[in-house]
């Protein structure tokens, strides 16, 4: 939010300086009119004026230009903040499931790995994923039912899996 309102900031500033300096190349230009300078040598000062309004064109476009990206494109803190906390999250998440895992026999931690990947996995699809009978992955799955791992909830005519915790 601190982004945008620099960039608002910065934006009015901008305009404002535009105004004056559009107006100063007016009074120049009139200036010019007057005096009829075109190789009189009393033109020196006009002429070095505008050069340095001609400047200051180039630096109201940097001026443009940063303002809008504060305003419309910049990200801030918050979610650099936030990505660094989801990253964190995740790193956790992966952690625990390693220490986890570390208890669990091939069997169970094929299965599980399975079901933190694809949440709502159906018993029948999972046993075509892990590649185990009917009764070893009724087994394995009562297992980790037991530990708290997962629940089973009734999907239709099969089972739907879900892990308990977030791993």
């Amino acid at each position: 939010m601190e982004n945008k309102k620099v960039g608002v900031v910065v934006l009015i500033v901008g305009i404002i300086l535009l105004v004056i300096f559009l107006i100063v190349i007016r009074s120049l230009n009139q200036e010019i009119k007057a005096l009829g300078c075109y190789q009189d040598p009393s033109c020196k000062k006009v002429e070095t004026s505008l050069s340095f309004v001609h400047f200051a064109f180039g630096g109201f476009g940097f001026l443009f230009a940063l303002g809008f990206y504060l305003l419309f494109f910049s990200r801030g803190e918050e979610a650099i903040v936030k990505r660094l906390e989801d990253d964190t999250h995740k790193k956790l998440q992966e952690d625990t499931f390693s220490i986890l895992s570390k208890g669990l026999d091939s069997f169970e931690k094929k299965a599980l790995d399975v079901i933190r990947q694809e949440e709502g996995i159906t018993q029948s699809t999972l046993r075509l994923r892990v590649d185990m009978s009917k009764a070893k992955l009724s087994q394995v799955l009562t297992g980790l039912e037991k530990k708290g791992l997962i629940r089973r909830e009734q999907k239709q005519k099969t089972l739907a899996l879900y892990l308990k915790e977030k791993l």
